[in-house]
């Protein structure tokens, strides 16, 4: 299983739980992204520092990275997804700008290096110990903590987008000429039947 198409399964199915935010908020954000992406003009973040920025993308490239079938998250928007979410909603800046800055100094702890700098082999071993809440260490939860909404609003961003959409191959409400009933197959699984 890829990379993507895990992350996809940890997400999509929570996602509509997972939003702490008004969905018109999510819709604004697709949209300004969007327009900045046509306009093909740099985007200037309005919450997060340069640093912050320059972690934000590479992290979100880690989470999700480009591959055969569609773009990074990067490509798609999300971390301009992020900062006008964080501008948003204020109660999400702490957290993610806090979370930002646990990476480094455990990354100062570990390597001596910010997280941008370290080695790929670094900050795999980092998320690695954060990304599996089940196998973390106690004294990485708020590592863990931070991750795991890190990489929910990740999703959020990448699969509110017109390239999640795409690499998801949503097709929206569709004209269904004959409704046949649910497939007998989805019928057994469920251990009901039609009388």
């Amino acid at each position: 299983m890829k990379r993507r198409d895990a992350v996809r399964l940890l997400t999509v199915a929570p996602l509509a739980a997972a939003f702490q935010w008004a969905p018109e908020s999510v819709r604004q954000a697709a949209l300004l992204t969007r327009e900045a992406i046509k306009r093909g003009s740099r985007y200037e973040p309005k919450v997060f520092t340069p640093h912050e920025w320059e972690t934000v993308r590479l992290l979100v490239d880690l989470i999700i990275p480009k591959d055969a079938r569609s773009g990074s998250a990067t490509d798609a928007g999300v971390p301009e997804f992020m900062d006008f979410m964080l501008g948003d909603d204020r109660d999400l800046e702490t957290p993610v700008r806090g979370g930002l800055a646990w990476l480094d100094h455990e990354c100062d702890d570990r390597y001596g290096k910010t997280f941008v700098t370290a080695s790929d082999a670094e900050r795999a071993a980092l998320l690695d110990d954060i990304a599996w809440p089940k196998k973390a260490k106690a004294d990485c939860a708020a590592g863990v903590a931070f991750f795991n909404s890190f990489r929910n609003l990740t999703a959020s961003g990448f699969w509110s987008s017109k390239m999640g959409i795409d690499d998801l191959q949503y097709q929206g409400n569709t004209f269904v000429a004959e409704w046949r009933g649910c497939p007998p197959e989805a019928l057994a699984k469920l251990g009901v039947r039609y009388s």
